[in-house]
């Protein structure tokens, strides 16, 4: 059995030539995008919590209604709550508004008041004012209570929303 010996300084040579004279491509930084809500309504994102879940506003200005759909953390599923109603306090041109917010039944998806994921709620000045300062009061979700949630209409308080 023979055994090769090699120094030390013969290692370092063969290990370092097979680099001489070649330059290795640059690693490119990998481009991750933003981590990205889609509200499946194209409404206004209300974050609850630390984004266990979210309100999704959508505004009917014909009607002067506000729909409040009730969704997941990725604004992708629906999340059926037992509240009756919530309210929500809108500020606008130096007045306070309180909208209160219904549950909706439907009969296709077998949701009802007490047990469903959209709410709405009717004012004439919705008709006319696009975009308010508010305050919603009180949501209980799977539990989890859920007050005093500052939001502008029609921005939202979603971090990830305003990225886009």
């Amino acid at each position: 059995m023979k055994i090769l010996l090699v120094s030390g300084a013969a290692l370092a040579l063969v290990l370092v030539l097979p680099g001489c004279g070649k330059e290795s491509p640059a690693a490119k930084p990998v481009s991750v995008p933003p981590h990205q809500h889609i509200p499946p309504h194209h409404g206004t994102p209300v974050v609850l919590g630390n984004e266990e879940y979210h309100v999704e506003l959508v505004l009917d200005s014909t009607a002067g209604e506000l729909n409040a759909y009730i969704l997941d953390g990725e604004l992708e599923n629906f999340i059926r709550v037992q509240q009756p109603s919530f309210e929500v306090v809108s500020s606008r041109q130096g007045r306070e508004e309180t909208l209160i917010f219904k549950a909706v039944a439907n009969n296709a998806t077998g949701e009802t008041a007490g047990d469903t994921s959209q709410f709405k709620a009717q004012a004439d000045w919705l008709r006319t004012d696009k975009a308010f300062d508010a305050i919603l009061k009180h949501l209980v979700v799977v539990g989890n209570n859920y007050d005093e949630i500052k939001f502008n209409f029609p921005k939202g308080n979603d971090t990830d929303e305003k990225t886009k």
